[in-house]
């Protein structure tokens, strides 16, 4: 097997799971759904319950709840519990009863009877902007605008993370065909931000809105650094200069600070969140 060009694997007639396989997170991954022990979830006090980790899917939930109580929406309080998908959080049972597939972010709101589960990123923003009436316009060019791009996102961020970002950085080894296949893509990707950011301050136009906080986050990271370990420098993230330019904006704001900060562990950045002052100082 050479490092860009493994040769010798024919498939069978029928796939057989290899649980080691190799890669990074090969011991969770799983061809089945449902949960493997049992583990109820923490409840803390405030109406909204968000179960996450500060990947690039989390930090959307955490970045809108910012923004929310940012924008004086009291009702928007949340404890932010952490879930360690490494560890295999993902699959214990009070989990999997939020989301069956078992991916964070997942988000339970009390205020209702009974309680509402939200799952899927782009749901958790849209849920919360119409419960809100916030970060999502109200007329109907502009609303359908915005869906556009965040459901562009959540059907294009695939490619970038499951595709590129795990054969450039999380695969066992370097297949050239897999990196030249998703770079291409993600490098489209990005001439579709650039080319429409050319024309408009943020993606749904003149307005800040949940597009924005779904995409930032994933195509955000890899112009300015904060992606896979190099990845700006290989995909020239820095020539995409309307997106740049869009990046920096967003995350100047107040909340993003604060969204980004949620639900990881290091200097600066707090494991959970369960009051406002958590994210103080």
């Amino acid at each position: 097997m050479s490092e860009n060009h493994p040769t010798g694997y024919e498939p069978p007639e029928v796939w057989t799971w290899e649980a080691e396989n190799g890669g990074a997170f090969a011991s969770t991954n799983r061809p089945i759904a449902g949960p493997t022990h049992d583990k109820e979830l923490p409840v803390g006090k405030h109406p909204l319950q968000l179960h996450s980790l500060g990947t690039p899917n989390g930090i959307k939930a955490t970045i809108m709840l910012e923004e929310l109580l940012a924008a004086g929406h009291k009702g928007a309080e949340y404890d932010a519990w952490y879930i360690d998908i490494g560890e295999g959080d993902q699959f214990g049972s009070g989990f999997v009863g939020i989301n069956p597939n078992s991916k964070i972010p997942a988000l339970l709101d009390t205020t209702t009877d009974p309680a509402t589960r939200i799952f899927e990123s782009g749901s958790i923003l849209l849920y919360l902007a119409e419960k809100f009436g916030a970060f999502l316009p109200t007329d109907h060019a502009g609303r359908t605008e915005c869906l556009n791009w965040l459901f562009w996102q959540m059907g294009s961020a695939p490619y970038l993370g499951g595709g590129f970002g795990h054969f450039f950085a999380y695969a066992p080894f370097k297949i050239q065909y897999a990196i030249d296949r998703f770079a291409m893509e993600t490098k489209r990707q990005l001439d579709v931000l650039d080319r429409h950011l050319a024309e408009n301050r943020y993606m749904a136009g003149s307005d800040y809105t949940i597009a924005d906080m779904a995409i930032w986050p994933w195509y955000g990271a890899i112009t300015s650094g904060n992606s896979y370990a190099n990845s700006e420098v290989f995909l020239e993230g820095a020539s995409y200069t309307n997106v740049v330019r869009w990046e920096r904006e967003v995350a100047e704001r107040p909340a993003v600070k604060r969204g980004r900060r949620v639900n990881l562990n290091g200097e600066g950045k707090i494991r959970e969140r369960h009051d406002a002052s958590d994210l103080d100082g």
